[in-house]
This record gives structure tokens, C-alpha cells and sequence, in this order.
């Protein structure tokens, strides 16, 4: 019995939903449309209070819009980010600075404004499902970090976080790699709100900024093996399939 009330409880917790947004309207019809669907909800329209609901609420999903009165929702999503919980930057802004800037500060999506309530639902719910592999999604996240830095990508460029996205879908769907322009960049433009040609451009910039910098033999030295030469360059899809055929046989 106190397993079973136990499971309630943390099936429960799995479905608390906080929406810090300085649109009022906006913010009741989440709240409602959530409500319906068997979440628990709280809202705050700026960063203050949206920080001390969030302390005690503990939701386990965060909806933040990026510009807040009192305290922007960058600095919300720092400050929450290694706390329990998903955390989905939203924005009516199109500015891809802003929202490679809501990632890297801690958020586990973008959503472009407006969208539908059921596809902020749909977002949602695909976060809970994936929630059961943190444990291993931590690891993985460490370790390409590592191989970045040791091939010479730079956490700053635009193709950076694009390129991580890349690789962690070529983990989680190996097949996908046939589908690199109908599927692998469509889907990491979607989560970035950007297109797909762009996510293509700037795979491909971070790429040749590895290899301008000279760091063949480290990349050789990462795969084991003489891969490459100073005058041969993988396409996206090699490099990424490379890495990421590294990290399934790490089993990370």
C-alpha cells in the first residue's frame, strides 16, 4: 500500500506545471487548458514572483517567457536550472541570439510564439516521457562537451548547440542519419526555431572551425583511429554519425 500511494504521489508530482509570462490573458488560458487536462497549475507575470512560486510550487515543468519585468527569464532559467523539473523558454521574439542564449542558460526547449495550447501540451509531454533517461542524458551531455573541447568547437558558436542536438538524435534514432536533410535538420530547427538550412550552415561553420584549427590528430586520437587528414573534411552527417556511433559503443 505504501508503494502504491507513493507511486501516486510521484505520478502526481510529474504533472505540476508553472507559467511565468507577463501576458495575463495568455496566462489564464494556459492555466485552464492545463487544469482540463489533469495538471496541476500556479502562474506569476514576472521574474520575482515567478521565483517564488517556483520555490513553493517545485513544479516539475516550467513555461518562462524570456522578457520579464523585474527579472528577465534568463535569469529565471538560471536560477531554476539545477533544480528538479524541465524548464521551456517561450518567446514572440524570432531572434536566434535569444534563444541559443534561453538554451545555454538551462532551458530544455523553445517554443516560438504564438502557438497552439495543444502543441504547448504536446512539447510537455514529450518532456515527461523523457524524463525516466535524465540519468543518462546527464552523461551523455557531459561527455560530447568533452569531445567538443577536444576537437576545437566552441561553445559560443550557433553550431555548437545545433550540432549537440544533431548527435543526441542520431543516438536515440540511429536511422535517422539516412534522413539527414528530410528529418535530422528539420527536427533540430523545430527545437530551435530556426530552419533548416540554417542548422545545416552552421553544423557545417562549427565543423570547419575543428578543422582550421588544426586539431586532425586530436580527432584521429578521439576515434582511434587515422580518420581524416589535414586535407580531407567530413560532411555533417560523417561527422555526426562518427560521434555518435562513438558514443553508442561507450554505451553513455
Amino acid at each position: 500500500m505504501v508503494k502504491y500511494c507513493k507511486k501516486k504521489e510521484d505520478e502526481e508530482m510529474k504533472k505540476r506545471i508553472l507559467f511565468i509570462d507577463d501576458d495575463e490573458k495568455l496566462l489564464d488560458e494556459e492555466r485552464r487548458y492545463f487544469e482540463d487536462n489533469g495538471y496541476e497549475t500556479e502562474g506569476a507575470t514576472n521574474g520575482v514572483d515567478g521565483l517564488k512560486k517556483f520555490s513553493e510550487f517545485s513544479p516539475s515543468f516550467t513555461v518562462v517567457e524570456t522578457f520579464l519585468p523585474v527579472i528577465d527569464g534568463r535569469e529565471v532559467i538560471e536560477r531554476i536550472k539545477n533544480a528538479e523539473g524541465k524548464i521551456i523558454a517561450v518567446s514572440s521574439v524570432k531572434n536566434e541570439t535569444a534563444i541559443s542564449d534561453s538554451l545555454s542558460a538551462g532551458a530544455d526547449a523553445f517554443m516560438l510564439k504564438p502557438y497552439s495550447l495543444p502543441l504547448l501540451k504536446k512539447r510537455v509531454d514529450g518532456l515527461r516521457s523523457f524524463a525516466r533517461y535524465d540519468h543518462k542524458q546527464a552523461g551523455l551531455e557531459k561527455r560530447l562537451s568533452e569531445i567538443f573541447i577536444t576537437v576545437g568547437i566552441p561553445a559560443h558558436i550557433k553550431g555548437y548547440q545545433f550540432l549537440r542536438e544533431a548527435i543526441k538524435k542520431a543516438i536515440d534514432s540511429p536511422d535517422i542519419i539516412n534522413s539527414i536533410t528530410k528529418r535530422l535538420y528539420p527536427e533540430v530547427a523545430e527545437k530551435f526555431a530556426t530552419s533548416p538550412s540554417k542548422v545545416e550552415r552552421a553544423i557545417r561553420h562549427a565543423i570547419e572551425v575543428a578543422w582550421n584549427k588544426g586539431r586532425i590528430e586530436s580527432i584521429n586520437s578521439l576515434f582511434g583511429l587515422k580518420v581524416y587528414s589535414s586535407n580531407e573534411k567530413p560532411t555533417n552527417g560523417e561527422f555526426i554519425a562518427l560521434v555518435a556511433d562513438k558514443m553508442m559503443l561507450e554505451e553513455i
